[in-house]
């Protein structure tokens, strides 16, 4: 039985090595297949019994002479052909499903948007394909053989070679926008076309650049669209600062006559050149000098702005007690106040000395927003003014209990010439100045400008300046700064912003329950007087 074995197996192994030279014959190489060596094995141990069989059949209607032959060769041509059929089927079937994948990596070379290119590392094209190729400059659409540096501007091949020098000491990607010469435009008459560049390194196991992998894109219309964005920013540049000239020299205009106004009704009232003949004239007089100095007073505001805006508000910096400032701010309007059935009320922190600031505007923030509260809030009301040091900053905090903000309006609150119109304010008289030029102020001064407010319940603003005015800023400093209102702050100033706004947190948080609490027992107060 070993002998059998051994005998089999050695039969075996030479019909598996006869298919193997014969297969490398056909071009298989120096391997064969071996799903294919088998079924040739097969293939000839089934035809082994028919190199017999064939032969005796053909000896029964002829010759054993001719049978011998025709039947083996009869045998031969049939394994031949099926040995072909079982080679040559599942080749083709297999040629027929790689086709595809072999194309993929074209079709999607051809795919991606825009010019692709494919350079080695030298920079030199290998290889172009995309989308847009049939649109683009005759010179890119066979660039094989041209650098990159080739098809863009000659001053743009500085940014190509840049670009290249980073993808080499180890960048992954790089974006160079350059231009790209084609043909004169007829309609604007542009010789280069501007293009992005996005190259994507390609690098071997050992992380070197061993090619690139660029796409173009045409980007005419992105900058066009940018030039009209730039020339229209332009635009309204132009005409802001043709608007602040225009006040300015209104403001100017009107402040002269309205003083001979303001004057001459004052001699009127006065009654120096002669007693007026009845009361209808004095009250006559009297409402003359009421509208002459309101519109003085906007015209004032205006004028403050635009001197802000064009960084020409200087301020006059001093030490002063802020409790005398306070106090006067008060002693103004508290005539205001009790007209109107409103209880102003001031508090002071104990020990609060001096503070180094210009006084004039810091009174005039003060009674912006002292007047506002007044004026939004209903009789028998409670307005009150604090001030209070922290941390080295004055903490001023003027609160309600007006008719308040809704939440998604405060951000229109500061704007110029801008009130929230709801059938509250409707009843309310003002230009809506007051705020921006508040705000304007406190950004001169180093500060920040903070607004709490709920609708029915009362508003709560907060200003936090640096007490030893180290936060003021110089007339040069304020010309750099592109003031609007609300102003554009440095960001020197929003830093401080920043480091004051926790600070702010925390005050409006306590004074929020204090307030509740004391404007209860002044409102007590004022129904029992």
């Amino acid at each position: 039985m070993r002998v059998l074995s051994n005998i089999g197996l050695r039969v075996v192994a030479t019909v598996d090595h006869t298919a193997v030279r014969w297969l490398q014959h056909l071009g298989e190489g120096d391997v064969a297949r071996a799903g294919e060596v088998v079924a040739l094995r097969c293939l000839a141990f089934a035809a082994l019994p028919s190199f017999i069989i064939v032969p005796l059949l053909l000896a029964v209607v002829m010759a054993p002479s001719l049978a011998l032959p025709l039947g083996v060769a009869i045998v031969f041509s049939f394994f031949l052909a099926l040995a072909t059929a079982v080679i040559a089927l599942p080749r083709s079937r297999a040629e027929r499903l790689a086709a595809p994948v072999a194309d993929t990596d074209q079709v999607m070379f051809d795919a991606c948007p825009g010019l692709v290119l494919f350079a080695d590392a030298a920079g030199r094209i290998q290889r172009a394909g995309g989308r847009e190729r049939n649109r683009m400059p005759s010179m890119l659409i066979e660039p094989v053989g041209l650098t990159l540096a080739d098809i863009v501007h000659v001053s743009d091949r500085i940014a190509v070679g840049q670009a290249f020098d980073a993808l080499r000491l180890g960048a992954e990607s790089m974006v160079v926008d350059a231009r790209v010469e084609r043909p004169v435009d007829p309609e604007n008459g542009r010789q280069f076309m501007p293009s992005r560049m996005d190259m994507t390194a390609v690098r071997n196991e050992f992380s070197d650049l061993v090619a690139v992998f660029v796409q173009l894109r045409d980007v005419s219309e992105e900058m066009k669209l940018r030039e009209e964005i730039r020339l229209g920013a332009e635009e309204v540049r132009s005409a802001h600062e043709a608007k602040s000239r225009f006040l300015a020299a209104v403001s100017h205009e009107l402040r002269t006559p309205l003083n001979a106004i303001l004057g001459f009704s004052d001699v009127l009232a006065g009654e120096y050149f002669g007693k007026l003949a009845n009361d209808r004239q004095c009250e006559y007089v009297g409402l003359i000098r009421q509208s002459g100095a309101h519109l003085l007073s906007v015209v004032n505001t205006m004028l403050d702005m635009s001197k802000i805006e064009a960084g020409r508000y200087e301020l006059m910096t001093e030490p002063f007690m802020i409790a005398d400032a306070v106090e006067a701010c008060r002693a103004m309007l508290d005539l205001q106040a009790r007209e109107k059935g409103v209880t102003l009320t001031t508090r002071i922190q104990r020990g609060l000395g001096e503070v180094t600031a210009d006084r004039r505007a810091l009174q005039q923030v003060m009674i912006n927003l002292v007047g506002n509260a007044i004026k939004f809030t209903e009789a028998h009301g409670v307005v009150s003014v604090d001030a209070a040091l922290s941390d080295g900053d004055l903490v001023l905090t003027v609160s309600d209990t007006g008719i308040g903000i809704a939440a998604d309006k405060l951000n229109q609150i500061g704007q110029p010439f801008v009130q929230v119109q709801d059938h509250y304010t409707r009843a309310y008289e003002g230009t809506g100045l007051g705020l921006s030029l508040v705000k304007g102020l406190v950004a001169l001064h180093g500060g920040t400008f903070a607004m709490a407010s709920h609708p029915g319940v009362g508003t709560v603003v907060t200003i936090v300046l640096p007490a030893d005015g180290s936060g003021v800023l110089g007339a040069s400093e304020a010309a750099e700064i592109a003031f609007e209102f609300p102003p554009r702050l440095t960001s020197a100033v929003e830093n401080q912003r920043l480091l004051a706004h926790d600070k702010i947190g925390r005050l409006e948080t306590d004074q929020l329950d204090i307030q509740a609490q004391d404007f209860a027992d002044e409102r007590a107060e004022a129904k029992i007087a």
